[in-house]
């Protein structure tokens, strides 16, 4: 160990004096970056705001990837800021999609020092200028008023859904521990089993009654909200499946392996992009698998023949299980153009036997099924499938089939506000010259290697070459690429702002009793004794 020149002190003194060299310098890097990818494709957006007095406040990006991600899975968006990823403590907000895969993509990126009404709505409106196609269809978050305003004034169209796991989540916090413990199974069965609104108003209504919780404030709010997280009003709007946030979450526990909050800007931006790089990867792999290989059909059906070219491996294999439990679908003729299809639910621990009333009229191919599956998920469900099948219908109709889970989902050209195209790289065959030029230089290292002359010789015309390669980068002038600082006005690095970490509802009373180390009695349900000495068994 002693004979070991650079050990991991002397990491951690060289990471300490190139950060202080860079101190007070770090929204200059940044924005350097930034005009460097702009330079290199013309598609790279940023915005970059101060706070009036000349220093960094906030900021927006999205590069050339993001945005004709967003010309094929607009659709649907999943925003949730998180926190402690830099030393500044701004707030990281990414806007997230789902591929065609089913995989989470990353559509923008912003840094925020507050999370005020005015701050959501000055990033949702750059969000607004960078994407081609306008406003998403559906925005997924959780609950936080200033959010909730910015998103009504910047996506006016757009159907905010609010994350249902934060919400079921705070029933065993916000409720009195015996109305929880006796009645949130009823909750459950209000919330997830129930297909219209007038059966869950019903229902929840019996459940508070009989819970003595009808003046319970906030219960009455969220009733006031089920229209924007309740399955039964919300699942008619398409959200990809999604009803949380679960998969932002995921997200940030992915990215915060490569980061952490000792990051200054700089070096969470070269992190972050080595994140999505792999992310991307992974989609790239889907794409390859995707386009020489073809799944295997469990059920050797016409249609289901048809939907594995069409569909991605992985949304053929969730159409295909709604075709085999459309096998399990007992059909009983309703009507000539309609009808009941009853089935069990077995995912719901077989609460009750329910019945999904199924529209089909065949002569317009027109169906409709009051699970609605298919304006959920974009998937038809096994009720229809059930009557398609009966009736004999071999192929699936070109209307039930969504582009964007397609294998070809990312086909077409993504055009700008101005109508300019958009592409993933500013030359085509970028990647085609790095190969070449990287064999070759692979090949010259590896003759050099085989004498020290050849060593030297390498050496010295490596050094020539790069002195020669940065004349030709940084042209005539050394004012011209990205501005430099005798030119560019530069604005100072934030200061380190206090934000607000968590939701409060998030964390509640509950979690904050178990890291205080406090305990309920098991008897009666108060804190301060234990089953011991419960007044309530102890009482003579």
């Amino acid at each position: 160990m002693d004979k070991i020149g650079f050990i991991k002190k002397d990491i951690y003194n060289l990471e300490c004096s190139v950060n202080g060299k860079l101190r007070n310098h770090d929204v200059e890097l940044v924005t350097e970056y930034f005009i460097a990818e702009q330079k290199k494709n013309e598609a790279f957006y940023f915005k970059i705001e101060g706070d009036g007095h000349d220093r960094f406040s906030r900021c927006f990006w999205a590069d050339a990837t993001s945005r004709r991600a967003y010309g094929f899975y607009g659709d649907v968006v999943v925003f949730h800021t998180t926190f402690n990823t830099n030393q500044y403590d701004l707030t990281f907000a990414p806007m997230l999609g789902v591929n065609n895969h089913g995989q989470t993509i990353v559509l923008a990126c912003a840094f925020l020092s507050k999370e005020t009404t005015e701050s959501f709505v000055w990033m949702f409106e750059e969000f607004k200028k960078a994407m081609p196609g306008g406003e998403p269809k559906t925005i997924i978050t959780d609950q936080d008023a200033a959010m909730a305003i910015a998103i009504s004034i910047a996506f006016p169209t757009t159907f905010h859904r609010l994350c249902i796991w934060h919400i079921t989540s705070k029933f065993s916090v916000k409720l009195p521990r015996d109305a929880y413990n006796e009645y949130w199974r009823e909750f459950q069965k209000a919330i997830w089993d129930t297909d219209n609104k007038d059966e869950f108003d019903a229902k929840w209504n019996i459940v508070v009654t009989k819970a003595g919780l009808t003046d319970h404030p906030w219960l009455s709010s969220m009733f006031d909200l089920r229209e924007s997280w309740v399955p039964a009003y919300a699942r008619k709007f398409f959200a990809a499946g999604m009803s949380s946030s679960e998969r932002a979450e995921g997200s940030h526990g992915f990215f915060k392996q490569y980061i952490s909050r000792r990051n200054s800007l700089m070096d969470f931006i070269i992190r972050f992009e080595r994140a999505l790089s792999h992310q991307r990867e992974k989609e790239l792999v889907a794409d390859h698998v995707d386009a020489f290989e073809v799944a295997q059909c469990l059920l050797p059906m016409p249609m289901n023949k048809q939907m594995a070219t069409l569909y991605t491996r992985t949304m053929f294999q969730k159409f295909e299980q709604e075709l085999i439990e459309s096998t399990a679908c007992f059909l009983e003729l309703k009507t000539e153009d309609a009808c009941k299809v009853v089935f069990n639910l077995s995912e719901r621990k077989n609460w009750e036997t329910r019945v999904a009333e199924v529209v089909y009229v065949k002569d317009s191919d027109h169906a409709s099924c009051s699970c609605q599956r298919f304006e959920f998920v974009g998937i038809i469900c096994k009720h229809i499938l059930a009557l398609f099948r009966r009736d004999q219908i071999e192929y699936m109709p070109e209307k039930y089939i969504l582009k964007r889970w397609k294998k070809t989902a990312k086909c077409g050209l993504v055009s700008d506000a101005n109508g300019k195209e958009i592409k993933d790289c500013a030359d085509p065959g970028l990647l085609i010259k790095r190969s070449t030029m990287s064999r070759l230089a692979s090949d010259v290292v590896e003759d050099a290697l085989m004498s020290e002359e050849g060593c030297e010789v390498l050496s010295e015309t490596l050094k020539s070459l790069q002195v020669k390669l940065k004349l030709l980068k940084d042209g005539p002038s050394n004012n011209e690429v990205g501005g430099s600082s005798s030119q560019t006005q530069y604005m100072k690095d934030p200061k380190r702002v206090r934000c607000k970490g968590r939701l409060k509802g998030v964390t509640g009373a509950k979690e904050k009793a178990m890291k205080r180390g406090i305990r309920h009695c098991r008897e009666c349900g108060h804190i301060g004794h234990d089953r011991r000495q419960c007044p309530a068994l102890n009482t003579p």
